[in-house]
């Protein structure tokens, strides 16, 4: 037996096995977005008439954008979030181990209780923050009315949720720089803002690059922050591309537009993904 069909044969059950759980139920979806239906209904071929009529719907454009703006703002806001607290918890603050687990908890919450506790913290008669900032003369959030105000508050809530995950990664990243090279910049008179960006930071491109990669990912999928907060409100000034496919879905019970809305995501994903994975595959061949 050649080796090379050797290895093939090795791994088959697992290619065997995305298949059954993911290619064959996204070719499904594909071919319901072809099709007009919904329940106890037959579906009819249409052919591309769901994505016409999508991609010529303002509210899918201002869902996309909302995205955009959204999923951008968490990404970059909590990559320098992250970034500043690997390199806190490197340098050796005091109780260490305490604030980290501090820094881990909101990952323990459920989404639902920690969108229910920040609604009612930011309530605009009588959250504590609201009071809090009336307290010193600042202006108040508001939320429930104002766009801006909104997605600003959507935006922070999921930083607060996933901060962990991209500040363990990048943390783990920087344990793992050899400390001799901060001594040896030492000795050569490097200042700490030096040592970061000569030494640190891009020795932890390749944590970053993967850091981005699932943060995309996972942010342009982005639904019970919106959905639980604003429901895309108000008048849909809020609306993301995951809550714009859930109306669709469950609301209008068009089926078929939701599954075509259901790929463009999914186009939209894989080419955000293949730019950071193409990044990542040419950090592992230098």
């Amino acid at each position: 037996m050649p080796v090379r069909f050797f290895h093939y044969l090795m791994v088959a059950p697992v290619q065997l096995l995305l298949i059954g759980i993911i290619g064959i139920p996204a070719l499904a979806v594909f071919w319901h977005g072809l099709t007009t239906f919904s329940y106890g209904q037959e579906a009819v071929f249409v052919g591309f008439d769901n994505y016409v009529r999508i991609l010529t719907d303002r509210a899918f454009w201002r869902a996309g954008l909302n995205t955009f703006i959204i999923v951008n703002a968490i990404v970059y806001l909590e990559l320098a979030a992250a970034i500043g607290i690997a390199v806190l918890f490197a340098g050796g603050i005091p109780a260490r181990r305490v604030i980290i687990a501090i820094v881990l908890a909101p990952y323990a919450v459920s989404e639902v209780v920690a969108v229910v506790m920040w609604r009612y913290m930011l309530e605009p008669d009588v959250g504590m923050v609201t009071q809090f900032l009336e307290a010193f003369g600042l202006p108040t959030l508001n939320w429930p009315i104002n766009r801006w105000h909104a997605l600003s508050v959507i935006t922070i809530l999921s930083i607060w949720l996933h901060l962990p995950f991209t500040s363990m990664i990048l943390y783990s990243a920087r344990l793992s720089i050899p400390l001799e090279l901060y001594e040896a910049a030492r000795v050569d008179g490097a200042s700490a803002l030096q040592r970061f960006f000569h030494i640190t930071l891009p020795m932890l491109v390749p944590a970053i690059l993967i850091a981005l990669l699932f943060r995309y990912v996972f942010a342009f999928r982005i639904f019970g922050e919106v959905w639980l907060l604003t429901r895309g409100g108000p008048a849909g000034s809020t609306e993301v591309l995951a809550t714009y496919l859930y109306r669709h879905a469950f609301r209008y019970l068009e089926l078929g537009t939701a599954s075509a809305i259901g790929w463009l995501m999914l186009v939209a994903t894989l080419l955000i993904s293949m730019v950071y994975l193409r990044q990542v595959y040419k950090r592992m061949l230098t």
